[in-house]
C-alpha cells in the first residue's frame, strides 16, 4: 500500500467510512493530498457506498475543495471591503508580480497559487488571507509582501514563517455580560440541572433570548418546539433522537464577534449546547466551524476534551444518570449558504449546500431528519449566562422586545476596530463615538444582507424593533465612494449563490453586470438612467422569488445606497436614455471586413 493509499484508508476509518462524513472526508484527503484528483474521489465513491456524481457534486460545490492542482501553496486574500480600503488590492497585485503569475493562476513549477476569496472574519486587523485553507496572516503590508514573496520562492515551510504574521488579536473594546462576565466551568450545567429540564425551557422562554444570527427568533420556543417533535426517521420512537447544532458558519462579510467567542469563551459555548441538550433531551452535539476559521479546531478540540475530563459533556453528566452528552466539530469548506441552517444541515449530511424547502423545519425534521435545533455561537453563549443567572436577570437588560446584550464587530474608518458589546437599545451614534469614527457618512449594520445607515439615521437604535444586527458594524467616511460599497457586496453575493435558483444564479450575476459597467461609465458615457431602472427591477425580482435568504437579501445594499446617496451612481450617468455596455459594430467588424462586407447593411465607414 502506497503511502498516499495508506492515509487515505486512515481518513476513511476515522470517520468510519460514514457517507454523512463525506465533506469532512474531502477535506482532510485534500489536505493530505493537495488536491481531489477523479480518480480519488471514485475511490471515496466506493468506499462510501455513494454515487461518483455525488461526491463529484459535493467537491464542486465548495469554494474550499479543488479537482485540479492549485499548487503546494494556495494564497486567498481577503476581498471583503474593508481590506480593500486598507490596499488589499494592490498588495495582492504586489505579490503576484514578485512571484511571475496572475491571480487564479498556478505557477510554472507548480508551487504557488494566488487568488481571492470572501470575508476571513479579520477585519478588525487586515488585510488579511488565508493560506492552505488553514493558516491566517494579518496586517499585512509591503514589506511584509516582499518577505512573503521570498518565502515562498526559498520554499520555507509555513510553519516557519514569523510566528508574529498569524497572531490574532482578540481586540475587546468594550465588554458587558458575555464579554466580561465569564462562568466557572459547569456553573450553568449545575444551575440547569438543580432547576429542572422544563424549569430551565421556561427560564428560557422567561428571558425573552431571541436568536443574535441575524432572524432573531425566539430561542425559548424553538427549543420548546424541538422538544416536542418527533422526527421522521423510519423504525425510531417518538421523541428518542435530537440534535443541538451550533452554527459558527460566521460568514457575513464584516462579522468576526464568534471568532472571539469561540477563541476565548469556548467552555461557555459548549455549555450553552449541553444545557440546550438537557432541555431538549439530545444526546449529540455539532459545531459547524466555518472553514476560514480552520486554525481554531485544535484549540476548540482541546477545549472540548478537557470539558469531557471533567465530566462536562460524555456519560452521566456531573454525576447525573441518563443525561449523556457529547460534542463533535465540522468543517465547514468555503460556502456562505452554510449559514443559513438548512443548507448547514445538508452540509452536516455530506451534501451540497443548498438551502432545503420549508417547511419542514429544522425543529421538526433537522440532522438525519430528526428534531434539531439550530443557534449560533453568541446565542448559546447568552444561554450558558442565562442558565447561571436566570431568565429574569437577563430579560432586565436591554429593551422589552429585545433583552440582553449585543456583540457587534466594529471595523472599517474608524480609530479602535474590534468587539463592542452594548445592552440592546444603544444608539448608533453611540457606538461611532467609543470605536473613534470621525466624519462618518454611512455605517453598514449586520453584514450586506442589513442595513445601510446615513449620517441621518445616527440617533437609531440597536434593537429588533428598530435596526436588527447579526453583528456586523462597518463604517465608512466621506471620502468612501458608496457606489463602490454596493458593488463589492453585489460582487459578494454572486460570487456565493449556491446556483440553486435561476433568480438568484441569474439575478446577482446581472446585478454585477450592470454596476460593472456603470462603474466603467464615467468619461466612457455608457452608463444610463435606464441602468438605475434595470437595477430596481432586479431587486424587486430577487425579493421576491429566490429559493433562501440570500438572494433576497443581495440587493439590500444596492437599494439603500441608491436611495441615500444618489450622487454616488448619478455621476456614472451620462446619458438620459439606455445605452449599451458595449459597441456592437466594433465588435462585429473583424468578422465583417472577413467576409468582405461593404454593404451599407454591414454598419461599416466606406471609405471614399
Amino acid at each position: 500500500m502506497s503511502i498516499e493509499s495508506a492515509a487515505f484508508e486512515r481518513v476513511l476509518s476515522r470517520h468510519g467510512r460514514d457517507p454523512h462524513a463525506l465533506v469532512q472526508i474531502l477535506r482532510e484527503t485534500q489536505a493530505l493530498m493537495g488536491w481531489l484528483p477523479r480518480s480519488l474521489l471514485s475511490a471515496m465513491a466506493r468506499e462510501l457506498k455513494l454515487t461518483l456524481a455525488h461526491v463529484e457534486g459535493v467537491a464542486g460545490f465548495y469554494r474550499f475543495f479543488h479537482t485540479r492542482p492549485m499548487g503546494r501553496l494556495r494564497v486567498l486574500f481577503s476581498d471583503n471591503i474593508t481590506d480593500r480600503m486598507l490596499g488589499s488590492e494592490a498588495l495582492m497585485a504586489d505579490l503576484c508580480a514578485r512571484l511571475g503569475i496572475k491571480p487564479g493562476q498556478v505557477s510554472a513549477d507548480g508551487r504557488v497559487s494566488v487568488d481571492q476569496t470572501s470575508c476571513t472574519g479579520l477585519c478588525d486587523q487586515g488585510p488579511a488571507l488565508l493560506v492552505n485553507h488553514h493558516h491566517v496572516i494579518t496586517r499585512l503590508d509591503a514589506p511584509r509582501v516582499a518577505q512573503l514573496a521570498e518565502l515562498i520562492r526559498a520554499e520555507v515551510p509555513v510553519p516557519q514563517w514569523p510566528a508574529d504574521w498569524f497572531a490574532i488579536d482578540h481586540n475587546i473594546r468594550r465588554a458587558d455580560v458575555l464579554l466580561g462576565m465569564p462562568l466557572a466551568p459547569g456553573a450553568a450545567i449545575a444551575a440547569a440541572l438543580a432547576r429542572g429540564a422544563q424549569a430551565m425551557l421556561d427560564d428560557m422562554k422567561r428571558s425573552n433570548l431571541r436568536g443574535r444570527g441575524g432572524a432573531g427568533f425566539a430561542a425559548g420556543l424553538k427549543w420548546e418546539l424541538c422538544r416536542n417533535a418527533t422526527g421522521s426517521i423510519p423504525g425510531t420512537a417518538p421523541g428518542s433522537t435530537h440534535y443541538v447544532v451550533c452554527n459558527a458558519d460566521e460568514g457575513e462579510p464584516g462579522t468576526f464577534k464568534d471568532r472571539v467567542l469561540l477563541a476565548r469563551h469556548a467552555d461557555e459555548v459548549f455549555e450553552g449546547m449541553t444545557v440546550a441538550a438537557l432541555v431538549i433531551g439530545a444526546r449529540q452535539g455539532l459545531l459547524y466551524l466555518r472553514g476560514e476559521y480552520r486554525y481554531l479546531l485544535e484549540h476548540l478540540q482541546a477545549v472540548l476534551q478537557r470539558r469531557r475530563d471533567q465530566n462536562l459533556l460524555g456519560s452521566a453528566i456531573l454525576g447525573r444518570a441518563g443525561f449523556d452528552f457529547d460534542i463533535a466539530i465540522h468543517v465547514g469548506a468555503g460556502a456562505y449558504v452554510c449559514g443559513e441552517e438548512s443548507a448547514l444541515i445538508e452540509s452536516l449530511e455530506g451534501k451540497r449546500g443548498t438551502p432545503r424547502i420549508r417547511p419542514p423545519f429544522p425543529v421538526e425534521q433537522g440532522y438525519l431528519g430528526q428534531p434539531t435545533i439550530v443557534n449560533n455561537v453568541e446565542t448559546f453563549c447568552a444561554a450558558s449566562h442565562i442558565a447561571a443567572q436566570g431568565g429574569a436577570w437577563w430579560a432586565g437588560i436591554g429593551t422589552h422586545q429585545s433583552t440582553g446584550t449585543k456583540i457587534h464587530s466594529v471595523s472599517g474608518d474608524c480609530e479602535r476596530p474590534g468587539l463592542y458589546e452594548y445592552p440592546f437599545g444603544t444608539r448608533i451614534d453611540q457606538i461611532l463615538e467609543d470605536c473613534g469614527a470621525r466624519d462618518t457618512q454611512a455605517v453598514q449594520v449586520g453584514g450586506p444582507s442589513g442595513v445601510c445607515l446615513s449620517a441621518f439615521e445616527f440617533d437609531r437604535r440597536i434593537a429588533f424593533e428598530d435596526v436588527p444586527s447579526a453583528g456586523a458594524f462597518m463604517v465608512f467616511d466621506c471620502t468612501r465612494d458608496m457606489f463602490e460599497v454596493a458593488r463589492n457586496f453585489a460582487h459578494f453575493f454572486a460570487h456565493e449563490s449556491c446556483g440553486f435558483c435561476t433568480p438568484c444564479r441569474v439575478g446577482t450575476a446581472l446585478v454585477v453586470k450592470r454596476l460593472d459597467k456603470l462603474a466603467n461609465a464615467t468619461g466612457g458615457g455608457r452608463g444610463s438612467r435606464h441602468d438605475l431602472d434595470v437595477l430596481f427591477e432586479l431587486d424587486l425580482l430577487l425579493h421576491g422569488t429566490t429559493h433562501c435568504g440570500l438572494g433576497a437579501s443581495a440587493c439590500n445594499p444596492l437599494r439603500d445606497t441608491i436611495i441615500k446617496f444618489r450622487p454616488a451612481y448619478e455621476r456614472r450617468l451620462e446619458s438620459l436614455h439606455f445605452e449599451p455596455g458595449f459597441d456592437l459594430d466594433a465588435e462585429l467588424s473583424i468578422a465583417r471586413r472577413m467576409t468582405g462586407r461593404d454593404d451599407p447593411a454591414a454598419h461599416l465607414e466606406i471609405s471614399p
